[in-house]
């Protein structure tokens, strides 16, 4: 007699059990809707919409859809980041087994307690500063100086011929042999212009700047 009572514990269990997976298909509904932003209405991708009330959730879309299966009167949390979580209760009113809506999210802002950014750690500081700056050497100015005639004959001394430069020193050297083919090969030293455009070169003061 002492396994009445463990039994009659058992069937009751069983019996919870059995009611509680009795589910009224009747009522339940399809759910769908987008989940915008407060701020610029726009759509929140991949927000968590979980149904507290079955525990049952899904993801919406790309563009803030979601679809599920529910009942009037469940319990919707939503989640996203960056976005304070909110709720919304289904109505138990409901005569037709589809219902949508457009729930709105807001953005989870925290108040900070303001703060001052000083670049100078003191006033003398600031001061030096402010007396040695240069206003106006400014990065159009770097740029003129690095742009400059000077500056650039100075880079282009530096460089080596590109492949162009290098074809064309060879096609001039193959012109002048052949130009002197089967003779001697030309000597400025007896070229009344290049004597001329020598002296015409010292004149300018050309060689003196070189």
């Amino acid at each position: 007699m002492r396994w009445l009572p463990f039994l009659f514990l058992t069937l009751l269990c069983h019996s919870y059990k059995a009611q509680r997976s009795v589910v009224d298909t009747s009522r339940m509904l399809q759910i769908s809707g987008v989940i915008i932003a407060e701020d610029n209405l726009e759509p929140l991708p991949y927000t968590t919409v979980w149904n507290r009330s079955i525990r049952k959730g899904v993801i919406s879309d790309y563009y803030g859809f979601f679809t599920m299966v529910s009942f009037p009167g469940d319990t919707l949390v939503f989640n996203f980041y960056g976005y304070s979580s909110s709720t919304y209760i289904i109505p138990d009113t409901l005569s037709e087994n589809r219902y949508s809506i457009v729930h709105m999210m807001q953005a989870d802002t925290l108040n900070m307690p303001e703060v001052v950014v000083h670049p100078w750690p003191s006033r003398d500081e600031f001061a030096r500063y402010f007396v040695e700056m240069k206003p106006y050497d400014d990065a159009m100015r770097k740029a003129q100086r690095e742009l400059s005639g000077e500056s650039l004959a100075f880079v282009a001394a530096k460089m080596s011929n590109d492949a162009s430069l290098a074809y064309g020193y060879a096609q001039n050297q193959r012109l002048t042999k052949l130009y002197t083919n089967g003779q001697l090969p030309a000597n400025n030293l007896f070229n009344p212009y290049a004597w001329a455009k020598l002296v015409q070169d010292w004149k300018a003061g050309k060689l003196g700047r070189q």
